[in-house]
């Protein structure tokens, strides 16, 4: 049952919005009154298409008194409840409390777990999985740190990711990932287990982590890796250490000043998601949910390359399209996690 109060306090915030916008609201408080609007429309509109088929059916109901009326009322009715179960739904995962952080651009963690050159190099392969993912949604990619090993595999990938929705479609996509394969290192045709880790970071703002000069040490070091005459001939890359925790985080672009801000950037990413784990920690100590732990330890997928076949095993989900998967095509598995997620957040609302 949806509580028609709180309906009514979602379309008393919207009208409200749309009333301050359109009398012209403070260059100061137009961003974040117009950002709240732009969220809050989606939900105002589906409480309203639910109303109007609320309306519908009374309407249709009292036509049922009608002789000449009543087979046609009958049919409508039964077209109008179905739409409405529908519309139903769709307002109760509207309702359901969003992540802040959803819309933020991500910071993508990869590195290679048990299995040595062949973690590396599988590493490498999820590097292309999202990177191809990424640029099928249109989304930015920015390289922080890449460090390769002598057959090209993947020792660290720190990237951040820019787009509509980042977080929110790759934030369960932390975990440990294994794949099951003959390793391009491997001469006698035998299939080995390996694998990689991977962290999806929310980014945060500067005043959502505020990070004083005395906890940080900044040291700059020449940079090492392809590309550039700035390799090893300037001491460009930054390292930065935050003194409290032990974080380290590195940049090796050509730019010193902009190695400062990607790594600053980085570390309040990583602040910000041990705040959030934190809190999820003390709001669920009773419970942990199946999907989005955030467990960086947990197997969560299982790539099988002689089957074809990838497994999630949060959700007991398995595809026999490996070679889309590998090539990107993340769409089926993730729309699915997120589905997952809304059916456990539901079942814990209405329990």
């Amino acid at each position: 049952m949806i509580p028609e109060d709180r309906l009514d306090q979602i379309l008393a915030r919207f009208e409200f919005l749309e009333a301050r916008l359109n009398a012209g609201a403070d260059g100061s408080e137009i961003g974040a009154l117009t950002q709240e609007y732009s969220e809050l429309k989606p939900v105002a509109d589906q409480v309203r298409d639910w109303r109007a088929l609320d309306v519908q059916i009374a309407d249709a109901r009292t036509m049922l008194d009608d002789p000449e009326m009543a087979e046609l009322a009958q049919a409508e009715l039964a077209e109008l409840e179905a739409r409405q179960a529908a519309a139903s739904d769709a307002l109760r995962l509207a309702l359901l409390p969003r992540d802040a952080a959803d819309a933020r651009p991500a910071i993508l963690e990869i590195r290679p777990g048990t299995g040595g050159e062949e973690a590396a190099l599988f590493a490498g392969d999820l590097e292309a999985m999202y990177r191809r993912y990424a640029g099928a949604r249109g989304w930015g990619w920015d390289v922080v740190e890449r460090q390769e090993t002598d057959l090209g595999g993947v020792r660290e990938l720190v990237v951040r990711i820019e787009g509509d929705g980042v977080f929110a479609r790759l934030k369960f996509e932390s975990g440990v990932h294994r794949v099951q394969r003959v390793p391009a290192t491997e001469s006698g045709g035998r299939i080995h287990t390996s694998a990689a880790t991977v962290a999806v970071l929310p980014e945060a703002e500067a005043v959502e982590i505020d990070i004083p000069a005395s906890d940080l040490r900044i040291d700059t070091m020449r940079a090492s890796g392809a590309g550039g005459q700035h390799v090893n001939t300037t001491d460009s890359a930054v390292r930065i250490t935050h003194l409290p925790t032990g974080l380290v985080v590195t940049s090796s672009e050509k730019s010193q000043h902009r190695n400062r801000e990607i790594a600053m950037q980085v570390l309040r990413a990583r602040l910000y998601d041990a705040q959030r784990a934190a809190t999820d920690a003390e709001r669920s100590a009773d419970r942990k949910a199946q999907v989005g732990s955030g467990d960086r330890s947990e197997r969560i997928r299982t790539y099988n390359f002689p089957q074809g076949r990838m497994t999630d095993h949060r959700i007991n989900l398995t595809l026999y399209s490996l070679g889309q998967v590998m090539q990107g095509d993340l769409d089926e598995v993730i729309d699915a996690l997120t589905a997952d997620a809304q059916a456990a957040q539901l079942a814990e609302m209405e329990a």
